[in-house]
Protein backbone atom coordinates (compact mmCIF):
# COMPACT_ATOMS: atom_id res chain seq x y z
CA UNK A 1 0.00 0.00 0.00
CA UNK A 2 0.82 3.09 -0.55
CA UNK A 3 1.37 6.20 2.16
CA UNK A 4 -2.22 6.87 2.98
CA UNK A 5 -1.35 10.72 2.64
CA UNK A 6 0.34 12.21 -0.49
CA UNK A 7 2.50 15.34 0.02
CA UNK A 8 5.71 16.56 -0.94
CA UNK A 9 8.42 15.93 1.88
CA UNK A 10 11.53 18.29 2.27
CA UNK A 11 14.66 16.24 1.24
CA UNK A 12 16.93 15.20 3.85
CA UNK A 13 18.49 17.98 5.82
CA UNK A 14 20.74 16.03 8.11
CA UNK A 15 22.02 12.79 8.37
CA UNK A 16 24.19 10.64 10.63
CA UNK A 17 28.07 10.10 9.05
CA UNK A 18 28.83 6.79 8.46
CA UNK A 19 31.18 5.18 10.75
CA UNK A 20 29.28 6.95 13.47
CA UNK A 21 29.86 5.42 17.25
CA UNK A 22 26.69 4.85 19.34
CA UNK A 23 26.85 3.82 22.96
CA UNK A 24 26.21 -0.17 23.71
CA UNK A 25 22.60 0.72 24.52
CA UNK A 26 22.09 2.66 21.24
CA UNK A 27 23.30 -0.31 19.17
CA UNK A 28 21.48 -2.51 20.60
CA UNK A 29 18.10 -0.57 19.50
CA UNK A 30 19.50 -0.56 16.44
CA UNK A 31 20.32 -4.42 16.37
CA UNK A 32 16.84 -4.83 17.11
CA UNK A 33 15.59 -2.18 13.82
CA UNK A 34 17.55 -4.22 11.80
CA UNK A 35 16.32 -7.66 12.82
CA UNK A 36 12.68 -6.36 12.93
CA UNK A 37 12.99 -3.66 9.82
CA UNK A 38 15.46 -5.56 7.93
CA UNK A 39 17.19 -1.60 7.86
CA UNK A 40 17.96 0.65 10.51
CA UNK A 41 15.53 3.09 11.07
CA UNK A 42 16.89 6.68 10.04
CA UNK A 43 15.16 8.36 12.67
CA UNK A 44 16.60 6.01 14.81
CA UNK A 45 20.12 6.75 13.93
CA UNK A 46 19.75 10.75 14.50
CA UNK A 47 18.06 10.62 17.86
CA UNK A 48 20.86 7.88 19.02
CA UNK A 49 23.32 10.82 18.73
CA UNK A 50 21.47 12.01 21.52
CA UNK A 51 21.98 8.61 23.35
CA UNK A 52 20.72 9.58 26.93
CA UNK A 53 17.57 11.48 25.14
CA UNK A 54 16.91 8.27 22.64
CA UNK A 55 17.06 5.28 25.46
CA UNK A 56 14.51 7.60 27.16
CA UNK A 57 12.25 8.39 24.37
CA UNK A 58 12.30 4.54 23.62
CA UNK A 59 11.82 3.19 27.03
CA UNK A 60 8.73 6.35 27.15
CA UNK A 61 7.24 4.77 24.02
CA UNK A 62 7.34 1.08 24.83
CA UNK A 63 5.24 1.94 28.02
CA UNK A 64 2.45 3.29 26.16
CA UNK A 65 2.36 0.48 22.94
CA UNK A 66 2.06 -2.46 25.54
CA UNK A 67 -0.18 -5.13 25.76
CA UNK A 68 -1.51 -3.80 29.41
CA UNK A 69 -2.69 -0.96 27.92
CA UNK A 70 -6.08 0.75 27.89
CA UNK A 71 -5.99 1.44 23.90
CA UNK A 72 -6.08 -1.06 21.71
CA UNK A 73 -3.45 -1.58 19.47
CA UNK A 74 -5.08 -0.44 16.30
CA UNK A 75 -6.36 2.35 17.60
CA UNK A 76 -2.96 3.54 18.95
CA UNK A 77 -1.35 3.46 15.84
CA UNK A 78 -4.62 5.49 13.52
CA UNK A 79 -3.80 7.72 16.48
CA UNK A 80 -0.11 8.04 15.57
CA UNK A 81 -0.62 7.91 11.55
CA UNK A 82 -3.29 10.91 12.31
CA UNK A 83 -0.53 13.36 14.27
CA UNK A 84 1.75 12.19 11.91
CA UNK A 85 -0.30 13.93 8.69
CA UNK A 86 -0.78 16.83 10.44
CA UNK A 87 2.64 17.09 11.30
CA UNK A 88 3.80 16.42 7.61
CA UNK A 89 6.03 13.66 8.85
CA UNK A 90 6.19 11.06 5.56
CA UNK A 91 8.40 9.03 7.42
CA UNK A 92 5.91 8.56 10.49
CA UNK A 93 3.33 8.06 8.55
CA UNK A 94 4.68 5.48 6.49
CA UNK A 95 6.09 3.56 9.65
CA UNK A 96 3.17 4.40 11.70
CA UNK A 97 0.72 3.26 8.65
CA UNK A 98 2.59 -0.48 8.46
CA UNK A 99 1.80 -0.79 11.70
CA UNK A 100 -1.63 0.13 11.56
CA UNK A 101 -1.62 -2.90 8.54
CA UNK A 102 -0.04 -5.25 10.88
CA UNK A 103 -2.43 -4.32 13.38
CA UNK A 104 -5.29 -5.62 11.27
CA UNK A 105 -6.40 -1.92 10.23
CA UNK A 106 -7.74 -2.22 6.25
CA UNK A 107 -5.86 -0.65 3.67
CA UNK A 108 -9.21 1.32 3.27
CA UNK A 109 -9.57 2.74 6.85
CA UNK A 110 -6.04 3.76 6.77
CA UNK A 111 -7.01 5.88 3.36
CA UNK A 112 -9.99 7.32 5.30
CA UNK A 113 -8.31 8.45 8.05
CA UNK A 114 -8.54 12.25 7.10
CA UNK A 115 -11.89 12.14 6.96
CA UNK A 116 -12.49 9.85 10.12
CA UNK A 117 -15.16 12.08 11.20
CA UNK A 118 -17.54 11.66 7.97
CA UNK A 119 -16.34 7.85 7.13
CA UNK A 120 -18.72 5.00 7.60
CA UNK A 121 -15.31 3.26 8.32
CA UNK A 122 -14.98 4.76 11.61
CA UNK A 123 -16.30 4.09 15.10
CA UNK A 124 -17.65 6.86 17.61
CA UNK A 125 -14.68 5.51 19.68
CA UNK A 126 -12.13 6.37 17.24
CA UNK A 127 -13.45 9.66 16.13
CA UNK A 128 -13.81 10.41 18.93
CA UNK A 129 -9.75 9.84 20.38
CA UNK A 130 -8.48 11.18 16.46
CA UNK A 131 -10.39 14.36 16.76
CA UNK A 132 -9.11 14.86 20.35
CA UNK A 133 -5.50 14.04 18.92
CA UNK A 134 -5.86 16.43 16.31
CA UNK A 135 -6.92 19.20 18.45
CA UNK A 136 -4.26 18.51 20.68
CA UNK A 137 -1.87 18.50 17.54
CA UNK A 138 -2.98 21.42 15.34
CA UNK A 139 -2.03 24.91 16.49
CA UNK A 140 -4.89 26.60 15.49
CA UNK A 141 -7.04 24.62 17.47
CA UNK A 142 -7.27 23.89 21.03
CA UNK A 143 -8.91 20.64 23.05
CA UNK A 144 -11.79 22.59 24.32
CA UNK A 145 -15.02 21.52 27.12
CA UNK A 146 -17.06 19.86 23.88
CA UNK A 147 -14.09 17.33 22.63
CA UNK A 148 -12.83 16.49 26.14
CA UNK A 149 -16.50 15.77 27.15
CA UNK A 150 -16.84 13.94 23.70
CA UNK A 151 -13.55 11.71 24.66
CA UNK A 152 -14.68 11.04 28.30
CA UNK A 153 -18.28 9.48 26.63
CA UNK A 154 -15.84 6.43 25.18
CA UNK A 155 -12.45 6.46 27.55
CA UNK A 156 -11.84 6.19 31.04
CA UNK A 157 -9.34 8.86 32.78
CA UNK A 158 -6.39 6.02 32.68
CA UNK A 159 -6.89 5.99 28.36
CA UNK A 160 -7.19 9.81 28.50
CA UNK A 161 -3.92 10.11 30.11
CA UNK A 162 -2.40 7.75 27.75
CA UNK A 163 -3.93 8.92 24.46
CA UNK A 164 -2.58 12.48 25.17
CA UNK A 165 0.56 10.86 26.26
CA UNK A 166 0.74 9.21 22.96
CA UNK A 167 -0.30 12.19 20.85
CA UNK A 168 2.22 14.54 22.41
CA UNK A 169 4.70 11.50 22.04
CA UNK A 170 3.85 11.53 18.55
CA UNK A 171 4.05 14.99 18.24
CA UNK A 172 7.68 15.22 19.62
CA UNK A 173 8.84 12.26 17.47
CA UNK A 174 6.66 13.88 13.96
CA UNK A 175 8.16 17.25 14.55
CA UNK A 176 11.32 16.18 15.05
CA UNK A 177 11.34 13.65 12.12
CA UNK A 178 9.91 16.18 9.37
CA UNK A 179 11.97 19.45 10.74
CA UNK A 180 15.20 17.25 9.51
CA UNK A 181 12.96 16.13 6.30
CA UNK A 182 13.32 12.16 6.98
CA UNK A 183 11.99 10.50 4.09
CA UNK A 184 9.38 7.61 4.29
CA UNK A 185 11.03 4.33 4.27
CA UNK A 186 9.10 1.83 2.41
CA UNK A 187 7.30 0.22 5.07
CA UNK A 188 4.09 0.72 3.96
CA UNK A 189 5.06 -0.60 0.42
CA UNK A 190 6.46 -3.69 1.82
CA UNK A 191 2.83 -4.30 3.66
CA UNK A 192 4.97 -3.56 7.40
Amino acid sequence: MANPIKFQQAALRLATPPGHVYPWYVRLILALQRRKYGVELESARLWGRMAPAFLMMTLFYRTLDRAGSPLEPALRALVQVRVSQINWCAFCVDLNGAAALERAVAPEKLAALAHHETSPLYTERERAALAFAEALTDPARRVDDACFVRLRAHFDEQAVLELTALAAFQNLSSKFNAALGLPAQGFCARGG
